[in-house]
């Protein structure tokens, strides 16, 4: 295996038992149940801050599986929800992915305890070859579960819909291995109109060189594959609700997000995946063609960032390592409604503990003087600990990942391209 094997295994156990669900299970075969074609699955999120629910809303089929072919019933993570599929007999697990959502960042706002709102997500699994049970369920801030949904699924089952080729212009801008090598990234326009195109290019090749400038990603570079594609919007810009300012852009994405005025995202999730069509992909970037500063990150969802800015090469990959390696934010303002991380729960994201199970964080790094104990982090000043006093994952004018961040993102794409269990 690769050089870093060995301190896997060290850690793998710990850290699976807390954040991956409760224990190691032995390997499933990918072939066995699985064909090398995409299910793409979309759902609502929806609710307030008391109650939540799913309901799934389409099943599509697409192009090759770009996902693992190892590793395949525990997340390495355990994230703040997780979607399994099960033979529907003996409930085995057959394969298992763990996320985040802009749904349940919301519902710890003030906003949720008056109003109720759906989002849109989408997941991405391999195509089973035989039916199986979905099972999607969502976590709150505490661990515990806050909403589930149980459904089967027939891989033969002829409401599925297949995707075609959208036909748009698309550039391969980093990297050439085959999708079941590399970690694939797509990266998808938003405010870029018809005379935007050369462009969006530039900006798509400057965000792929962008993010191989940082280490780890610049020695692990020809581990992953990044393509562009271009769909054009009606305006050029994108929504800035404070100034009043209203785009008609491609994915409706805008700025005031839980009314943050940086904070930058879009919820037509639907759209974004429309866009990228048969493309392989696990990761998606969304460049928004502004030179306001913004940004947003979520744990396998997506990353999106202003593409004008001068911070833009610290922004982007900052939010890529939420999105990509489940990094909480470093920093620390103490302005939330709801804590995200409350004192009785050991958060998930391998960058900060609450010391609730810090054996399971970077407890042996501490040991060796590669990382220290810092209090502040995840928008609380206290009683949540970092491992560095300046990172990526804190502030812009780090130049560099911490080297607990670094392990996170080296595990991470190790995990992502294993072609056999560990």
């Amino acid at each position: 295996m690769k050089r870093f094997l060995t301190t896997f295994l060290f850690w793998l156990l710990p850290f699976s038992a807390v954040f991956a669900g409760g224990h190691v299970s032995g390997g499933t075969s990918f072939s066995t149940h699985f064909q090398d074609s995409t299910l793409r699955l979309d759902y609502v999120f929806c609710g307030d801050a008391s109650h939540q629910a799913i309901y799934l809303r389409q099943v599509f089929r697409t192009s090759v599986w770009a996902g693992r072919h190892a590793q395949l019933t525990e997340p390495l993570l355990r994230g703040n929800g997780q979607i399994r599929l099960l033979d529907p007999s003996s409930g085995v697990c057959l394969y298992a992915a763990s996320f985040s959502s802009l749904f349940q960042e919301w519902v710890t706002t003030e906003e949720a305890t008056r109003v109720q709102k759906a989002f849109e997500n989408s997941f991405q699994l391999p195509f089973p070859k035989h039916p199986v049970t979905v099972e999607i369920t969502l976590r709150d801030t505490h661990g515990k579960v806050s909403a589930s949904l149980r459904h089967p699924l027939n891989p033969a089952d002829i409401l599925i819909r297949p995707l075609a080729d959208n036909r748009l212009p698309m550039k391969v801008v980093h990297g050439d291995a085959a999708p079941e090598d590399a970690v694939d990234i797509v990266i998808v326009p938003e405010g870029y109109a018809k005379a935007d195109e050369a462009k969006f290019w530039a900006d798509a090749s400057r965000a792929a060189e962008a993010l191989f400038s940082h280490e780890p990603f610049k020695g692990r570079a020809a581990q992953f594959v990044v393509r562009a594609v271009f769909a054009e919007s009606a305006e050029s810009g994108v929504s800035i609700p404070h100034k009043g300012m209203w785009r008609q852009t491609l994915l409706s994405s805008h700025f005031d997000t839980f009314y943050t005025e940086r904070y930058l995202t879009t919820s037509s999730v639907w759209d974004v995946w429309n866009k990228i069509g048969t493309l392989p992909f696990e990761h998606v970037m969304v460049l928004v063609n502004t030179p306001v500063y913004g940004g947003g990150g979520i744990y396998n969802s997506l990353t999106i960032s202003s593409s004008d800015h001068p911070a833009f090469i610290p922004v982007l990959v900052h939010e890529f390592g939420h999105a990509f390696a489940g990094l909480a934010d470093e920093y620390y303002y103490d302005d939330q409604f709801e804590p995200q991380y409350p004192a009785d729960a050991e958060p998930w994201e391998p960058n900060i503990t609450t010391l609730v199970n810090f054996g399971a964080k970077w407890a042996d790094m501490l040991e060796t003087g590669e990382a220290g104990m810092f209090e502040g982090g995840g928008y609380q000043s206290k009683g949540v600990f970092r491992p560095a006093a300046d990172c990526r994952m804190k502030t812009n004018e780090c130049a560099r990942f911490c080297p607990v961040c670094t392990r996170a993102i080296e595990r991470m794409v190790d995990f992502s391209i294993a072609r056999q269990d560990f």
